[in-house]
């Protein structure tokens, strides 16, 4: 369980969405879940991640393009190959994330955002600074993760 800071619990009435920090919105009310500077808070830390997956994607394409050489030595030559093949599943595992993060952008703008696709109960601050893209609460992932291990996908 998260340990709210009593002393933060009105540091977010005069600070911007900009300026909150983590343990300031944990220390939010609960009345407060999701309000405008909930969702501003949020909405600012997906974009920023979608910035660095942008930034690391097009750090990919220089590192692939200079990469290109011929290299005479067949070891030297598979460990480049491997280290490429491992830069592309990571960009791959990104661009699946970007999807979810343009996703939950689109939530917040739709105010659907921090609420359980199927419950509809509050996924909770905590649960969303550790996965800005969460669509379900904890109990509804653990259940869904529960059926996979049972029944496969």
């Amino acid at each position: 369980m998260i340990k709210k800071d009593p002393k933060l619990a009105n540091a977010w009435k005069t600070k911007s969405a900009e300026e909150l920090t983590d343990d300031e919105v944990i220390a939010m009310p609960e009345s407060e879940y999701m309000n405008d500077k909930q969702m501003a808070f949020f909405r600012l830390k997906l974009v920023e991640l979608k910035r660095g997956i942008l930034d690391n994607a097009g750090e990919t394409t220089e590192h692939l393009r200079e990469d290109t050489v011929v290299v005479p030595d067949p070891a030297d030559r598979a460990t480049i190959e491997e280290e490429h093949a491992l830069e592309l599943r990571t960009r791959d595992r990104e661009r699946k994330l970007l999807k979810k993060i343009e996703q939950s952008i689109a939530r917040i703008d739709a105010g659907d955002y921090g609420y359980c696709d199927e419950t509809g109960e509050p996924i909770g601050v905590g649960r969303l600074l550790a996965r800005p893209t969460a669509t379900l609460s904890l109990e509804a992932q653990q259940r869904r993760e529960l059926k996979q291990k049972m029944f496969g996908d």
